[in-house]
């Protein structure tokens, strides 16, 4: 068992908060362009109130513990680490209770090369635990504009948990998916379920358009985001998502090994 504060200890050691990669520059760019209503960085969201770069700045100061000195240009931010242990605990709470009543559950990353394994954890516990893991539309296109232009991924699961890759036939060495903020995937995923007649999810587990995508179609979602992602803490704020819990998401797969086991034995699904 990871007690609070060996969590709190490792937060700080890896860098998933404390001082953290993403630049005071990357955030301050994100809150700009999320005012301007920018795709890019909305991930589905439509904002039901009016967001100005100081608002957002206030609003991720009190969610993220980012400076809330709008003189702070450049340089590192910094992300709170008890604002981090307190949107896992909330986020395990959402688990527990979703696994208690054994609802279908759908489990969606835009970071497959860094968390993968601890969305598979959660998915393998959750079906443990007797709930329905949705893997509908695998195989289906998706096409999604990018820096590169238009681009066309397909929707695959690798152990419950869906993912964007790009065409063509697995091969040894590929790389586990792509990275996205887009939340056409999980319309797409949304829309097949309904078309074929099958469950819907009751709870989305994920990240970037994933949480926000179906948050915004009035299903309770819940995630991981940094501080450059304001929407989810957005959505948090306006009530289309659940819970956002604040943290670096752009470190090495084992940096998450620790939160996976936190989270687990918070929502009582520890094996």
């Amino acid at each position: 068992m990871l007690t609070t504060g060996a969590l709190r200890a490792h937060l700080l050691a890896a860098g998933l908060a404390g001082t953290v990669a993403t630049s005071r520059e990357e955030n301050l760019r994100s809150y700009r362009l999320f005012a301007a209503r920018d795709p890019r960085v909305l991930l589905g969201l439509d904002p039901a109130w009016g967001w100005d770069e100081a608002g957002l700045l206030r609003l991720m100061a009190d969610k993220c513990g980012v400076s809330g000195d709008p003189a702070h240009r450049s340089g590192p931010d910094v992300i709170d680490p008890e604002r981090t242990v307190r949107g896992l605990d909330a986020f395990a709470a959402r688990l527990g209770a979703a696994a208690a009543r054994r609802v279908p559950v759908l489990l969606g990353t835009g970071h497959p090369h860094r968390l993968l394994g601890f969305y598979v954890a959660l998915a393998d516990a959750l079906s443990a635990a007797g709930c329905l893991v949705l893997t509908p539309a695998q195989g289906r296109c998706v096409d999604i504009t990018t820096r590169f232009g238009l681009r066309t991924y397909l929707l695959d699961y690798v152990r419950g948990v869906a993912l964007v890759r790009e065409p063509g036939p697995p091969g040894e060495g590929r790389v586990p998916g792509a990275h996205s903020h887009s939340p056409l995937p999980v319309r797409a995923v949304l829309e097949s379920a309904a078309e074929g007649g099958g469950p819907l999810p009751e709870l989305v587990v994920g990240d970037h358009g994933w949480v926000c995508g179906a948050g915004q179609l009035g299903i309770e979602a819940i995630g991981l985001a940094d501080t450059d992602d304001p929407a989810l803490f957005v959505g948090e704020a306006e009530g289309q998502v659940s819970v956002a819990v604040p943290l670096d998401d752009g470190l090495r797969s084992a940096s998450y090994l620790p939160l996976t086991r936190y989270v687990l034995n918070r929502a009582c699904l520890s094996r």
